[in-house]
């Protein structure tokens, strides 16, 4: 029997199925879908076992040498996935499968060096180092004793010495310690006759265990009896009582209690949403709904009752919410109706807890899975159901190979399944939408909040006429007098603002020199708390200057405004208000995120600043002002997806406000006030933004009109990155039909990231079927050259960052 595998090096050469021969007394183990280590050259690594045949076309095979699963970790489904998912993104297979399952399934291979031959022929140093023991990690000899390995090479050559390659999963299971009575015939009074009748706490421990019929937790008994593990040694002495090791799941919640609900009765508007959603699920079927539900048009709650009906057919679901949406509020509101059937992974767990909550759905102890991103990977094996939440997001889309999107493997796992797939989202994204208009997906509109509640008044505030009337802070008057009102009702406001640190870049006042990072064309950021300029692409550090490094003028100076800031400027204008700031820097420890929701949700403080994070999923009825700050610094991004971001984020924003009984009110501060995608907002009006935008795709050949895939190319020399760039667009040029678009070269909108130059080009097409072969053609060609690890060439079939 033959496994044919695909070996666990990220390269074009390996690209490809291996042949392995299968041990005889594994021939009924090993099967599509497992983890095994095959020798592979002069090393060992792990591999995936694809397909098994009978026969191949090499006459000499290697073994496998190992299996790290008992049952295989992927299945045929996802197997059939990661064929597509190559295809679809260019990528190499195994990282196609990496990207399915937890980091702690990424095998850790270790190698250590044994004493084969005569240990009399290694000489002093060596049998020093050995010691008693025959073998040591080779870690240890090539950092602590580097000039010992010449020798060691050499002994091995002669076969004295042995390097064996050690393949182990970073995934370690959690236990516990657990006690049991010995199994016997004896009554409780024949056991207790075994110890003395002055040991009272061995007695009482005895007693604990005669009545149950599971092992019991040492420590929780210890703690119950208050007594310590003194008492238990005389009872492990005496054959009474046995200690053993019992597996646990780590918990990401840290145990806390969830409060049931019952569903909730649905408006007329949800009932009419719903009911498709439920015909497909009874019937079994595909189709892709597309839910247009304003914010606090209660789509949760249409989730909620559409995966019971999943869970009631036998199916499973998987639920998508963008990474900063993943606020325990959204998780409470899972486990709050599916309890124990629930899990989550997000960026936020630890790598044992992504394992534990993994597991649990590998084993099917879990229906439910609630993610960001990779959750759509879940090996659930009768899927029923499939929910993105916000399906706009951008962080749907992966920047790094293999760049997939969300939606796309929903899709694909939708028609696999035959079950339904529901997008939601109050401000879709134009292909999304257009697709919708189409027909392509059965669109569902909600466009009333619930019990009828007004959507928030929005005010927009032209900051040019602010600073004509001389006030140079950054919040408007009308702002700060509807903070002042909030604070003395007793009402909480949100302020979000458009980007993090304390300000965005040093600049000198007297000669226009700006601060910038010296591995990277971009503008250091200051962040006060150390003083320090930062640079948010590579890490590099430096000193806040004292005089400009141009000129030598002391008026060097901040300018833009960060969450920091903003935090100190409330503090002069309102002392008696209480802030609670999230962004990056505050959210950094585990759980902070959780802990300064609630607090802000018990009412522990009047206004909650914050970046994009707090855009989403809020949900508090006290909110009853929303202010944006900087609402136009993202409409100047080099992106023609900008205005609709900008769109997107107000009225996501805006929607945290009069959610409840108070009534909302927006005020969004900006200076380009008459921009539509801002204008639009006052008036909530999707539609209509949808319509202006759609023209201005149309005039500029942008999606959903065409198709854009875009390649970067980086090279630390910038003549060798302009030479390949070039040839690569001549190439497209000859290769791809007339009418299909290819744009550049040109340098990249910041044309240098951590010392190495980078250049585009764009390709624009609306149909093109030599594209994928033609791309392929050219990983091909440059394949040398990127495995010496130079020169880059990356190629994105969706771009979403064009940064």
């Amino acid at each position: 029997m033959i496994a044919k595998v695909v070996v666990d090096v990220p390269s074009q050469q390996t690209d490809r199925l291996f042949d392995y021969r299968v041990p005889t007394d594994w021939e009924d183990v090993v099967k599509p879908g497992m983890r095994v280590v095959v020798p592979f050259g002069p090393r060992t690594i792990q591999g995936f076992v694809i397909e098994l045949t009978e026969t191949s076309t090499h006459q000499k095979l290697k073994k496998v040498i190992d299996i790290l699963d008992v049952i295989p970790v992927l299945t045929p489904e996802l197997l059939n996935l990661g064929d597509w998912l190559t295809d679809e993104t260019l990528s190499f297979k195994v990282s196609a499968y990496h990207v399915m399952l937890p980091a702690a399934l990424r095998a850790k291979v270790k190698k250590e060096v044994v004493i084969s031959g005569d240990r009399g022929k290694l000489g002093m140093a060596l049998q020093a180092l050995f010691g008693k023991s025959d073998r040591i990690s080779w870690d240890v000899l090539t950092k602590e004793h580097p000039s010992l390995v010449r020798s060691v090479q050499k002994l091995i050559q002669h076969e004295e010495l042995d390097l064996h390659y050690i393949v182990k999963d970073k995934g370690n299971k959690k236990t516990e310690r657990v006690l049991s009575l010995v199994p016997t015939d004896q009554t409780l009074d024949e056991i207790l006759a075994h110890v003395s009748p002055r040991a009272k706490k061995q007695q009482d421990v005895l007693r604990s265990l005669f009545d149950q019929s599971e092992p019991v937790k040492t420590m929780e008994l210890l703690s119950k009896l208050n007594t310590t593990r003194a008492t238990l040694t005389p009872l492990f002495k005496s054959g009474l009582v046995i200690e053993g090791e019992q597996e646990v799941y780590r918990d990401p919640t840290g145990g806390k209690d969830f409060k049931q609900t019952k569903p909730l009765p649905l408006t007329d508007k949800q009932a009419m949403v719903i009911a498709p959603i439920l015909q497909t699920l009874e019937d079994n079927k595909h189709e892709a709904f597309l839910v247009h539900g304003v914010t606090g048009s209660g789509k949760t709650e249409i989730y909620l009752q559409s995966i019971a009906k999943t869970l009631d057919n036998g199916g499973e679901a998987i639920v998508l919410v963008p990474e900063i949406a993943l606020t325990p509020q959204m998780v409470d509101r899972f486990k709050g109706r599916f309890g124990s059937k629930v899990a989550v992974l997000h960026s936020g767990l630890s790598m044992g807890e992504k394992y534990d909550e993994w597991r649990k759905i590998h084993r099917g102890e879990v229906k439910v899975v609630v993610g960001a991103r990779s959750a759509i990977f879940a090996p659930f094996t009768n899927l029923g159901l499939i929910i993105i939440d916000e399906e706009h997001e951008a962080s749907y889309k992966q920047e790094e190979n293999p760049r997939y999107h969300a939606r796309d493997v929903a899709m694909y796992r939708g028609r696999y399944h035959k079950c339904p797939v529901i997008l939601g989202s109050a401000t879709p994204a134009l292909e999304s939408f257009a697709r919708a208009k189409k027909g392509v997906y059965t669109l569902l509109p909600l466009s009333e909040r619930v019990n009828n509640r007004p959507m928030p008044s929005v005010n927009v505030i032209d900051m040019r006429e602010e600073l004509r009337l001389g006030n140079r802070s950054m919040f408007s008057t009308v702002l700060l007098e509807g903070m002042q009102e909030r604070l003395e009702r007793g009402e909480q406001t949100v302020l979000f603002l458009n980007r993090r640190g304390y300000s965005t870049f040093v600049m000198c006042r007297d000669c226009g020199y700006v601060a910038t990072c010296e591995h990277c064309d971009i503008s250091l950021t200051y962040h006060r708390s150390h003083n320090q300029l930062k640079c948010h692409y590579c890490g590099h550090e430096e000193a806040m200057p004292q005089t400009c490094e141009s000129c030598g003028s002391e008026h060097i100076r901040f300018f833009g405004t960060g969450t920091q800031k903003v935090e100190e400027e409330l503090a002069r204008v309102l002392p008696e208000a209480r802030v609670i700031r999230m962004d990056v820097d505050t959210t950094r420890k585990k759980g902070a995120h959780e802990k300064l929701l609630t607090s802000f949700g018990n009412g522990q403080a009047d206004i909650l600043l914050g970046t994009q994070m707090i855009a989403k999923g809020l949900d508090f009825p006290k909110i009853t002002l929303v202010g944006v700050l900087a609402a136009d610094s993202m409409l100047h991004i080099p992106d023609f997806r900008s205005s609709e971001r900008t769109f997107q984020l107000m009225e996501q924003v805006s929607g945290r406000a009069g959610r409840h009984e108070l009534l909302g009110e927006v005020i969004i501060q900006t200076y380009s006030p008459e921009h539509y995608s801002i204008e639009l907002v006052k008036s909530h009006d999707y539609e209509a933004y949808f319509e202006m935008e759609m023209r201005q795709r149309k005039q500029g050949g942008y999606p959903p009109y065409y198709y854009l895939t875009l390649l970067n190319v980086s090279h630390p020399e910038i003549t060798k990155v302009i030479g390949v760039t070039e040839k690569i667009t001549q190439f497209l040029k000859r290769e791809l039909a007339e009418d299909t678009v290819i744009l550049g070269p040109v340098a990249s909108p910041i044309a240098r990231i951590k010392d190495r130059y980078r250049y585009q080009c764009m390709i624009k097409y609306k149909n093109e079927p030599k594209l994928v072969s033609t791309l392929r053609e050219i990983q091909q060609h440059y394949l040398k050259e990127m495995n010496q690890g130079q020169l880059q060439i990356s190629i994105d079939l969706q771009p979403y960052l064009f940064m």
